[in-house]
């Protein structure tokens, strides 16, 4: 059996890599959160806010995460 590969331009990234790149951002999104919710409870402890330092800072992460993830789709979307 003959296999083509399609040649992609110097620019232009594949199809597989596009979608390894958009996998990242799952694991991003979950160090990001445990990262901010680890760091949030570690001041609450030093400040005795109860949990709303770590509440806080773990929806940061998440809505920071998903801002970034939806400006790169935008800008791959953009590049086709």
């Amino acid at each position: 059996m003959l296999l083509k590969f399609r040649k992609t331009r110097i620019g232009e990234p594949s199809l597989f890599r596009s979608i390894f790149f958009l996998s990242a951002w799952g694991f991003i999104l979950a160090a990001a959160s445990a990262l901010f919710l680890w760091v949030g409870s570690l001041l609450d402890q030093l400040l005795g806010t109860a949990p709303l330092l770590m509440l806080g800072l773990f929806f940061l992460a998440v809505v920071g995460c998903f801002i970034e993830l939806f400006d790169e789709v935008r800008k791959m979307l953009k590049r086709k």
